[in-house]
């Protein structure tokens, strides 16, 4: 594909992929080493972390619509050979997280997909797209289970930057754009909807008590962490 026509996009927004889409490929193992290659390229290309995500959760049965998605990526990076992850020197004294999820967005298990991605000063150095283990009966939970997530990393990294000699002085700032996941975030109060995600409600508010973290909400026209959880218009894409 060295003389492929290139793509402005990694993935149709239009689109979702499925198990049983088309028929299986006839070479596995071909569309297993590019799935495999393109998946190591996301270490600096966060920019496709969310296709990539698609493609290598049918590695088991490649069907042809999962082959033609991910020679799609193939295309866009052709047209990207010069892009990558580029950090700046910047004092590291703030964590600055975006959350998000896409409620039910796998068509087979409806499931959702969660993303992350955290700054440290003006520098991209962490951010994910993931399938959540258990179904989510609102996206209410969907997205508080991502900020959970994006919470416990954000823990982790700085008792990582305690341990350098970088304590952080001030609280974190994790940005979410659904309104109920911020409340339960603060809110005390217990309810029947919420009592099954328990451990992620307190685990959340007492890293909020403590202040750690703080919950805050953003539009979404402003959520970056988007370009992991779905697939975006041309201009939205390259804005982002």
């Amino acid at each position: 594909m060295a003389n492929c026509k290139i793509m402005p996009t990694p993935v149709d927004s239009k689109s979702k992929l499925s198990a049983n889409d088309g028929a299986p490929v006839s070479d596995p193992t071909l569309y297993r080493s590019l799935a495999g290659s393109l998946q190591d390229l996301t270490f600096t290309r966060p920019d496709i972390a969310y296709a990539i995500q698609q493609v290598c959760l049918f590695m088991h049965d490649p069907r042809e619509s999962h082959f033609a998605a991910l020679k799609r990526n193939i295309r866009y990076v052709k047209g990207t050979l010069d892009f990558g992850l580029h950090l700046y020197p910047s004092a590291p004294t703030k964590l600055l997280a975006y959350t998000d999820a896409n409620w039910a967005g796998c068509p087979d298990t409806r499931r959702s997909t969660s993303s992350v991605c955290v700054f440290l000063g003006d520098n991209l150095i962490s951010w994910s797209a993931k399938r959540q283990a258990t179904l989510s009966r609102s996206s209410a939970k969907a997205e508080y289970c991502g900020v959970a997530n994006v919470v416990a990393e954000i823990c982790w990294l700085r008792n990582l930057l305690l341990e350098l000699q970088c304590p952080l002085r001030k609280a974190s700032i994790v940005y979410c754009d659904n309104i109920s996941a911020i409340y339960m975030s603060h809110n005390p109060v217990q309810h029947q909807r919420t009592k099954h995600i328990e451990m992620d409600i307190h685990f959340v508010r007492e890293k909020v008590a403590r202040g750690q973290v703080k919950i805050l909400h953003v539009p979404s026209s402003y959520q970056y962490v988007d370009i992991f959880t779905k697939g975006l218009p041309r201009q939205l894409f390259t804005y982002f």
